[in-house]
């Protein structure tokens, strides 16, 4: 079967790539780069499958707010 999945990647300050799986708890990886990044996260996509079954949730989007400090 396959599953489609939402991935969040950011970069942190010492310019590591991380990525996230937020509607699988714990699943998350960082790499150098975008590519080898992307191996991880399948890889750990499907190691969270394993331990957790998860329906696909809709993706509505993502969006941008200011927040005064």
């Amino acid at each position: 079967m396959i599953r489609e999945f939402n991935v969040v990647i950011e970069k942190d300050s010492d310019g590591y790539f991380v990525a996230s799986i937020p509607n699988l708890r714990g699943c998350h990886t960082q790499a150098k780069s975008l590519d080898v990044l992307m191996e991880r996260i399948q890889e750990a996509a499907e190691l969270c499958l394993e331990f957790e079954d998860i329906p696909s949730p809709e993706f509505v989007g993502i969006q941008k707010i200011l927040v005064t400090v």
